[in-house]
């Protein structure tokens, strides 16, 4: 069907400019690599400090859990309350964040109980993990609401 004379005119022009790939820029990877760094300093620390040898691995654990914990309320953040800000989702959700909790060091723990025959641990520490995970992404949410409703609270 050709175009009607009003959408004749509105037409974009032959001339106009090229559409501009959304992809990350440098200075996002950059904030990524950073906040990356940071959080897995972090997480190093704390599982040197408490090192699981072959019992339960209680530093990752609690390294994960409050990841998650944390995410929510940064996502609530983001979302609700802060106005939107280039490199916050990079540098904190992507960076911190991703670089302080761990799939890899979780799935090693994992390994080793089992490696070690210490299933029924392994078992305890993997459902576990996963169960308070979610749990602390929903008092993360439910926490950073609270927080950002509550007059005089954290903007």
């Amino acid at each position: 069907m050709p175009p009607t004379p009003e959408q004749a005119t509105t037409a974009r022009p032959a001339t106009a400019r090229p559409h501009r790939s959304s992809g990350p820029g440098a200075a996002d990877v950059a904030a990524v690599a950073l906040g990356g760094g940071l959080g897995s300093v972090a997480r190093y620390l704390l599982n040197a400090a408490f090192p699981a040898g072959h019992g339960f691995p209680w530093a990752i654990f609690a390294v994960n859990v409050s990841g998650c914990f944390l995410l929510g309320l940064l996502v609530i953040y983001m979302f609700e309350v802060w106005p939107p800000r280039r490199f916050v989702r990079p540098f904190l959700a992507v960076g911190v964040l991703g670089g302080y909790t761990t799939f890899s060091t979780y799935a090693a723990g994992v390994m080793t109980l089992l490696t070690g025959h210490a299933v029924a641990q392994a078992d305890a520490y993997a459902l576990s993990s996963v169960l308070a995970a979610l749990i602390a992404v929903w008092v993360g949410l439910k926490a950073g609401r609270v927080a950002a409703t509550r007059p005089g609270g954290i903007r």
